[in-house]
């Protein structure tokens, strides 16, 4: 079967450095995932990679719009680099920066990255989705569940474990803006519902939990479809 992974540049680029012990967890389980049949597409973030040139920048000078958006895509393909570096025997030679331009791959990973201004890595996720014909798209995120409202301000937020497209759009809006804090980026919901996709929220944090959701058993996150 094949996925398409999102995975937060905050995995791979937290605080305190780069996660060696995440990356050596997740090729573990990426070598045994394919060795079970399995094919990935798998898009990097940011993180702190990204955090740290925005700011670096922003104290010496003032940083347009579209620069600041470079910066972040620069950095999340160097997160891809990095990602692509670690399984190089099980990847392809090279990072997709354009989702809308298709290759031939024949190695069963190909790792992914941001592609320009305005376009967020949930974005590009969907797109590489539809030019591949892929169904499930998984995003690791910082959240185990979306809910009804940010949990973070309303006691009374519900968690959700399925939620239908339409029912999830009216929690997340119409509208993206680099930053926006919502469990999936609202522009990439609409093609995704467009193209009857299936996205799973999961915690970023729990690789056991991943690996659950992969061999199809039970797991602790969202299901949006």
């Amino acid at each position: 079967m094949h996925y398409i992974l999102s995975l937060g540049g905050s995995l791979i680029a937290p605080p305190g450095g780069i996660d060696s012990k995440f990356l050596k967890q997740f090729r573990q389980l990426i070598l045994k995932e394919v060795k079970a049949g399995h094919k990935f597409f798998i898009i990097t973030g940011g993180g702190m990679t990204c955090r740290n040139y925005l700011s670096a920048a922003t104290k010496v000078y003032h940083l347009s719009a579209s620069d600041g958006d470079w910066l972040g895509i620069h950095a999340t393909r160097l997160n891809g680099h990095l990602l692509r570096t670690i399984l190089a025997d099980i990847a392809h030679s090279e990072i997709i920066t354009n989702p809308l331009k298709k290759i031939k791959a024949s190695r069963p990973v190909v790792i992914a990255a941001g592609y320009k201004p305005g376009w967020s890595t949930d974005y590009v996720a969907i797109l590489l989705a539809r030019e591949y014909k892929v169904k499930t798209v998984v995003n690791l995120s910082n959240i185990a569940y979306v809910y009804t409202k940010d949990p973070r301000k309303f006691k009374d937020a519900k968690l959700i474990k399925e939620i239908k497209w339409a029912d999830f759009r009216k929690i997340v809006g119409n509208r993206w803006s680099p930053g926006l804090n919502a469990p999936f980026d609202p522009i990439a919901s609409r093609l995704a519902a467009d193209l009857k996709l299936k996205v799973i929220i999961l915690n970023k944090k729990k690789i056991n939990n991943l690996q659950k959701c992969l061999e199809a058993k039970r797991f602790v996150g969202t299901i949006i479809a």
